[in-house]
Order: structure tokens, then C-alpha cells, then sequence
């Protein structure tokens, strides 16, 4: 087998010890002593270990590569990983701001250690990394990211299926100009097949229309992961082969000779394990460096600008590989000097563009604008926020700008503008059919599931509403706008109080609109309203009024308990075949939107009533403003009122 590739990049939580980080690092010595010897001896190249007393026990485990059979090769691999812990082992450090918490991915071997209990079920889920080959695929996109795609589900069944490994290789031919495609996914071996091919798809539920098109990528949580490349980098033959040209498992490799004749193709050049990512903190400065190691990847660290809110300095600690901070004439540049002809949208924070950067990658670019002091808090909000949120139905933020007074946001661009677009508009509603319209429902419902429960950091969106929902090639929807996100203490779903309340009238919680209590249920209420305008067609603060209601609220009760709920569904989607679907549809959404908190459903209960169509479903309550005007009239009086993309943004004080 080839060398090995040494990949340094790592997550770190960092805590002020003071005497007792030398016990921590002391513990954390014998773990790397005894560690590598356990791997070493494991038939399965798969170790943990727990040292020390609390609050200064190290939990750690390390797991090797399924390919690498040498068990000495395994051992080194993971006794030069903790070399590279900052701190080493080898080196404590009596005072200073100290790791307690890092995880590291060294082809072929993965090392994490914690003072958390990341060996129990569940703990260590927010450590994750990725890493993404700069190159896109050229040719025939779809074609080949369907069959990658193909791949990489193929391997995960198969990795998660095969005792006691829990490991897997793979390969495709897509028939075309491009190379095979090479996979590889693995678990560690105590996992279940179930646990097991629910760590690697949550993984493969990462990857969004931007990353899709790269032609190599890794993706590591501390459980699981996976990797595929345009070259082999694994030994042995692929465990599964995909593609009618390719011979059989267990058949002879094909030779070189259709690789080579692609000038295009370059030969991976070995990086020594050696590399090493150095991160240096004290006391008296903020600065993390961030080193590229090896041509294939990217990993932008930090960058600092000053905070227009006092702070002295702002650093933006991007573990997302693809997130980068921009010069301004390059933004300028891809936006032709911000032109009105590109302009996509704007409001009282400033205006979107359209933009395109000189090496063919579309971007939407959020331009702040210079006079909004309150703008600068969102714009640090959603840079220190989404660049370490990533799930397929959440919109990729790709990087900022920040020089003088230019704050700039850049995301991936999507084509066809946002859901308000097309179902209230009564041409274009008629280009979305039902199967649609229930895979947006769905999918919002899963990007805010991603938020509350599955993400690294636990947010509350805060602003959910049609015109944040933006929609990709394939119609696909993606939550964006997360200036007005919070992040929630998980130790108090029920709420947690607030002296600023923001949001958007027609679609804020009662319980939060009135007394700034905000929690997980309050994006639940705003899920509802959606709902329900997407199977009306109607704005629940619109103009317009609904029956002998102003409110679409009170106008969806009525018909549900008078038993006429299909007279609230739009025209184009009365056709019986939909009944039983539309109709729980409705049933779900008054659910989002009763009066109190505690009768709403969560968004784990919601994925699992969409999904299933036997699964019983209480009725629902009066719900919140019945027979209430939620629009500008009788709204509470906002203290601001503001738009970001063409969203009104109502700020209000608690009553």
C-alpha cells in the first residue's frame, strides 16, 4: 500500500485550567502510551481507553483503517497522531488556555480524546470534520454526481453490513471521459449494522448541491466516515464495483493504461505523515493559523476584523473546509462593481447579488449596508453561526468579507429565488406539482430537525418563512437567513427568556412575540404557518381576507372543524388521489400552530408523522390568534422594522 497521506485538521474546545491541566496531561500521557499498544493487539484495529478521575479523566479512542493489515503500521500511525496534539503530551503546560477536546483524522488512522465521555452513546456527535478536493467535475455533472452519489450509498450499506469491520471499499466507472471514482467507508466495529448505517448516512446527508460536484471529498465523525477520489488510495481491490464496464470483485485491476492516456490526470504526491497543523493561543492574543496540507485541501481557519460592537477584535474560527474570507476587488469583481443588473434583491440591511467568480463558480453576495450598525451584529451572527452549520437543506454559506466598512456575506447561488416566488404567485405556483410541494414541506422539516437536535451547535432559527426558504436547480429547498438565529440551552427546550424579540409578523410564536419566551417550539409554530400557506396559497398576514377571517389561522380552523378542510386547499392540488396526504398535511400543520407551547409536536415527531402515512395523529386545538388580525394594523408596536432579502424583520420589546 501507498504511504501513508498525513491529513492534520482538528476540532478543539478550549477551557481555562490552571494547576490541575498538568493532571490532565498527565492522564493524557498514559493514554498515549497504552493506546497504541491496544490497537496494535486489536484483530480490528480499534481501541478506547479511559484514564484519570474527574474533572481531569481523559476518554479516547483511536480506529485504523480497514485496509491496513500491518499491525505495527496501525500502532505507529496513532502513537505520531498524539505527537501532533496541541499540546503534545510530552509538553504541559502550567497556565494557559487549555485543549480539552481535539480530534484528528491522519490517514489511515482516526484519534479522538476528550474530557467529555465521548465513548458513550450519542456524546461526541459534534465532532465533525470535512475536507473537499478544490477541483469540480467536468463533463457530464449529472451523470457523474448521480453515479458518485450511487457509489457512495452502495459503500455505506456495505461498510455497515460487513462483520466485524464494519468496512468497506468500492469503485465506479461512469462510462464517460472521467476516471473511476474510488470509495471507502467505515465505522468503528462496536457499533451496530443499524448504528452504524445511521452514523454514515447522517454523514451523506451533508453533502449539498456545492459539494456534490467536487471530485474528491472525506467526511469524519467520531464514530464514522468516508471518502472517495478520482485515484485509488486504499490497498487491496475495491469490495464492490459499480459501472457495466467494470469486471466483476476479485477480477484483475484494469491496467494504467486507460488512466494515463488522460493528460489531465496528475499523480498523487505522497505528503509525510510528518505534516502537522500548529495552533499557538495565549493569553494575549486570539490567533488561530490554519495551514493547507497537501493540494487537495482547503481549510480556512480564522480571520479578524474589528467589532463595530466595542469587542477589540472578531475571529472566525471556520472549521468548514470550504469556508474562506475574501478580498473585497474580488467580491467586486464577480459582482461587476455590484452593478444594478445583478442586484437579486434588497432591503433595509442591504442588497443581494448575483455574482460569478473568474473561475466559473456562481455566488449570491449579501452586500451590508455601511450605515447599519444593528446589520454588523447579524452579519457576525450568521458568519460565527452557519459556517458551522452544513446539511443538504440549509444554504452553504462559502465565505465573507470584512474591510472597513464593507460586510459582506457570500453563499451559493440558487437559481430559482424562494418559495413566496412560486406559491403565491398564481402562474408559477401551476410549475409545482404535489410530489414538490411535499418534498419542500419534508425537506424544510428535516433542515430544522438538523438545527434543534443533529447539529453541532443547537439553533433556533428564529425567522422562518417562505421567503427564506430558497430553492435550488431541482427545486430542492434551503433554509437561509440565519442573521436572526440563537443558539438555545438544550437544558431548557421548554424556553429560554429574551429581551429582544425578533422575527416576523403572522409567523412568531405567541408565547415569544408576547413575553420573548423562545425555544424550539417557537420555529415549530413558524413550520405551521408555512404548512399551511404552501397548501393554501394564501399569506397569513396578507391583505386579503380569508372567509369571515382576516387571519389564515382562524380561517383553516373553521374549515377543519366544520369539516370542510379541502376548501382551504389551492385549486391546482384538489384532486382526490391527494386527500388523504392533504388532509394530514393540515392535520400537522395545526398541530405547529397551537396556542401553547407544549401542545406542538417537536420536529423529530414531524419528520416521523410526514414520513409515515399509518401513523396516528392527535387532532389538533384552537390554535394561536384565532380570529386575530396578525397583520400590520394590530401587530405590536414594532421599536424597527427592517428587510433582509426582501423579509420584514420586526424588532419589538416584550410586553
Amino acid at each position: 500500500m501507498a504511504t501513508v497521506v498525513g491529513i492534520v485538521i482538528l476540532l478543539f474546545q478550549f477551557k481555562p485550567f490552571l494547576a490541575a491541566a498538568d493532571v490532565f496531561c498527565d492522564n493524557l500521557k498514559v493514554v498515549a502510551a497504552s493506546l497504541p499498544k491496544n490497537i496494535s493487539s486489536s484483530p480490528v484495529h480499534f481501541a478506547t481507553a479511559t484514564f484519570g478521575q474527574s474533572p481531569d479523566v481523559v476518554y479516547a479512542l483511536a480506529l485504523c483503517r480497514g485496509d491496513l493489515l500491518n499491525d505495527t503500521a496501525c500502532g505507529e500511525c496513532v502513537t505520531n497522531t498524539f505527537k501532533l496534539t496541541p499540546p503534545p503530551p510530552q509538553q504541559c503546560y502550567r497556565t494557559a488556555l487549555y485543549s480539552v477536546a481535539a480530534y484528528f483524522a491522519v490517514n489511515p488512522c482516526v484519534l479522538a480524546y476528550s474530557a467529555d465521555n465521548i465513548l458513550a452513546p450519542g456524546n461526541g456527535d459534534d465532532m465533525f470534520l470535512e475536507f473537499w478536493t478544490a477541483k469540480n467535475v467536468t463533463g457530464d455533472v449529472r451523470l457523474i454526481t448521480g453515479l458518485i452519489h450511487e457509489l457512495l450509498v452502495a459503500t455505506v450499506e456495505k461498510a455497515a453490513s460487513t462483520e466485524p469491520t464494519r468496512f468497506a471499499t468500492g469503485v465506479v466507472d461512469s462510462r464517460t471521459t472521467f476516471p473511476l471514482v474510488y470509495s471507502l467507508a467505515q465505522c468503528t466495529p462496536d457499533l451496530s449494522a443499524g448504528d452504524c448505517l445511521a452514523c454514515l448516512r447522517r454523514l451523506l446527508g451533508r453533502i449539498n448541491s456545492t459539494t456534490s460536484q467536487f471530485i474528491g471529498g472525506q467526511m469524519y465523525d467520531i464514530r464514522c466516515n468516508f471518502r472517495y477520489e478520482s485515484f485509488s488510495f486504499y490497498g487491496g481491490e475495491p469490495m464492490l464495483r459499480l459501472g457495466p464496464s467494470l469486471a466483476p470483485a476479485g477480477a484483475p485491476t484494469p491496467t494504467n493504461k486507460r488512466r494515463i492516456s488522460k493528460p489531465w490526470v496528475i499523480p498523487i504526491v505522497v505528503v509525510p505523515l510528518a505534516a502537522a497543523t500548529f495552533l499557538c493561543f495565549t493569553f494575549y492574543s486570539r490567533w488561530v493559523k490554519a495551514h493547507h496540507v497537501g493540494s487537495t485541501l482547503r481549510y480556512s481557519g480564522s480571520r479578524r476584523a474589528q467589532d463595530m460592537e466595542g469587542e477589540k477584535q472578531l475571529v472566525w474560527h471556520g472549521k468548514n473546509s470550504e469556508f474562506s474570507v475574501y478580498d473585497y476587488e474580488r467580491v467586486q469583481d464577480a459582482t461587476n462593481n455590484f452593478s444594478d443588473g445583478n442586484k437579486l434583491g434588497q432591503g433595509g440591511f442591504g442588497t443581494v447579488y448575483k455574482g460569478q467568480f473568474r473561475e466559473g463558480l456562481e455566488i449570491a453576495v449579501k452586500r451590508l449596508a455601511s450605515h447599519s450598525g444593528q446589520g454588523f451584529i447579524e452579519f457576525k451572527n450568521e458568519v460565527q453561526l452557519i459556517a458551522k452549520l452544513q446539511h443538504t437543506n440549509l444554504v452553504r454559506l462559502l465565505g465573507c468579507c470584512s474591510q472597513e466598512d464593507e460586510k459582506i456575506l457570500i453563499y451559493e447561488y440558487l437559481p430559482n429565488k424562494s418559495l413566496d416566488f412560486f406559491i403565491f404567485d398564481e402562474n408559477k405556483r401551476a410549475l409545482l406539482d404535489w410530489s414538490q410541494l411535499v418534498a419542500i414541506i419534508e425537506g424544510v422539516a428535516h433542515g430544522l430537525l438538523y438545527l434543534h437536535k443533529h447539529s453541532r451547535l443547537r439553533v433556533i432559527h428564529r425567522d422562518l418563512k417562505p421567503s427564506n426558504i430558497l430553492l435550488d436547480s431541482e427545486m430542492n429547498p434551503k433554509i437561509s437567513d440565519f442573521g436572526l438565529a440563537k443558539i438555545f440551552d438544550s437544558n431548557k427546550p421548554e424556553g429560554n427568556n429574551t429581551r429582544r424579540v425578533v422575527g416576523t409578523y403572522g409567523y412568531m410564536a405567541p408565547e415569544y412575540a408576547a413575553e420573548g419566551i423562545l425555544s424550539i417550539k417557537s420555529d415549530v409554530f413558524s413550520f405551521g404557518v408555512v404548512v399551511l400557506e404552501i397548501l393554501s396559497g394564501k399569506r397569513n398576514s396578507g391583505s386579503k381576507q380569508c372567509g369571515d377571517f382576516i387571519n389564515l389561522l382562524g380561517y383553516a380552523w373553521q374549515l377543519w372543524e366544520e369539516e370542510r378542510w379541502i376548501d382551504l386547499i389551492h385549486v391546482s392540488l384538489v384532486p382526490e388521489s391527494h386527500s388523504t396526504k392533504l388532509m394530514r398535511c393540515i392535520n400537522i400543520a395545526l398541530l405547529c400552530v397551537q396556542e401553547n407551547a407544549a401542545d406542538r409536536p417537536t420536529m423529530p415527531d414531524i419528520v416521523g408523522m410526514l414520513r409515515s402515512e399509518t401513523m396516528i395523529i392527535t387532532q389538533p386545538k384552537q390554535p394561536a390568534y384565532f380570529n386575530v388580525r396578525v397583520g400590520n394594523e394590530e401587530a405590536l408596536t414594532p421599536l424597527e422594522s427592517c428587510s433582509i432579502n426582501d423579509m420584514i424583520v420586526s424588532v419589538t420589546s416584550p410586553r
